[in-house]
């Protein structure tokens, strides 16, 4: 049995470099949402402010969401040279993005329970103290956002568009969504204490509800479409077929696009030519698309080929 030197025909799986800033911005917004986390379920109890302790509760999900991001990031950076992984661990962020979009459904069923339950059996509120504290957990909210934005996205050299990392876009989210319960708090614990609507509370706590579903439906729609493999109607998929029938002799059969990092792209493709070229000639016309990093070709001879249409 001979042995050849098969390096020249290996293939690199290493088709995502990560998000350090991100990375690290999100261990630092952990830590910042935990303890805020507990200074709000307490006074928010300590108080009896629905609003506050709603805002304390949903922060404490965050905070284990956040903490699924960084794990994500870690996890991928970890396992990003393991073989078992057949195309690379991007996906493991967009899981964690996906699994934070899912906390944020349960957040916004528990806020939207407990606000109906306290228009029923409405508690007395401390207003000044319970104020207070949502004042400062809504500058916790805005100093992790200013940390997460402008992480959220890598730019290609060789592209305009951006393209989005969800796991960390999930993190900020969640805090968009702490922040704007932090302003509905507020907005509820001032109206109560100038203008005696109790009802205040509990209604900001639905609209909380409502906001941050339509947030998590969002997420969640990104996220599946990455982990469900769903690229066929991205603009990548006509980029492959202008390049590859351009020839006018050839015409793609069968196409499979697959995202593997944040902008790029592994691809299988069919093709049927009535004087069809080598594949290596194929794949070199897709090289200027610099997103695909990983290409299979499979090329048929047509006998049927002036049939072919135009």
């Amino acid at each position: 049995m001979h042995t050849y030197d098969l390096s020249p025909w290996k293939h690199q799986h290493l088709f995502h470099s990560g998000n350090p800033s991100g990375e690290k911005n999100t261990w630092q917004v952990v830590a910042l949402t935990a303890t805020m986390m507990v200074v709000e379920i307490f006074t928010g109890w300590l108080f009896n402010s629905m609003a506050l302790l709603a805002d304390g509760w949903h922060m404490s999900t965050h905070a284990a969401a956040l903490g699924i991001t960084a794990l994500a990031y870690v996890l991928a950076r970890r396992y990003a040279s393991d073989t078992r992984f057949a195309f690379g661990t991007w996906k493991i962020e967009a899981l964690g993005g996906f699994a934070s979009a899912i906390m944020l459904v349960l957040v916004a069923l528990y806020m939207a329970a407990e606000s109906i339950q306290r228009f029923f059996r409405p508690l007395d509120i401390h207003y000044d103290q319970a104020l207070a504290v949502a004042i400062v957990g809504l500058l916790v909210n805005l100093v992790s956002a200013f940390l997460l934005k402008g992480h959220d996205h890598d730019q290609h050299d060789d592209h305009t568009h951006e393209h989005s990392d969800l796991n960390l876009l999930a993190a900020y989210t969640h805090v968009l969504a702490d922040a704007m319960t932090s302003v509905l708090a507020i907005v509820a614990l001032i109206g109560g204490r100038l203008l005696h609507w109790n009802w205040l509370d509990p209604t900001m706590g639905i609209v909380g509800a409502v906001v941050i579903s339509v947030w998590a439906y969002g997420l969640l729609r990104d996220t599946s479409r990455v982990l469900l493999d769903r690229e066929m109607d991205s603009a990548i998929a006509e980029e492959i077929r202008g390049s590859l029938e351009a020839d006018g002799d050839s015409r793609i059969s069968d196409l499979h696009i697959w995202r593997v990092g944040r902008d790029r792209f592994a691809c299988i493709v069919s093709l049927v030519a009535g004087h069809p070229k080598a594949s290596e000639e194929y794949k070199a016309l897709l090289r200027v698309h610099k997103e695909i990093v990983h290409v299979t070709v499979e090329v048929s001879r047509c006998p049927y080929h002036a049939q072919l249409p135009a």
